[in-house]
């Protein structure tokens, strides 16, 4: 068993690059959308 399936992600292959990756593309998604949003916010007149 590795270290990552002790944590949250407490599920067989939770470890595997797939996984990773989908997590990261979630992760960062969401990171980008919220900076894009309170920039839109921000700087919209109204």
């Amino acid at each position: 068993m590795s270290d990552l399936d002790r944590g949250i992600m407490k599920f067989k292959g939770a470890d595997t690059p797939k996984a990773i990756a989908i997590s990261s593309v979630f992760v960062l998604g969401g990171i980008i959308f919220l900076i894009w949003w309170a920039l839109h916010t921000a700087y919209t007149a109204g």
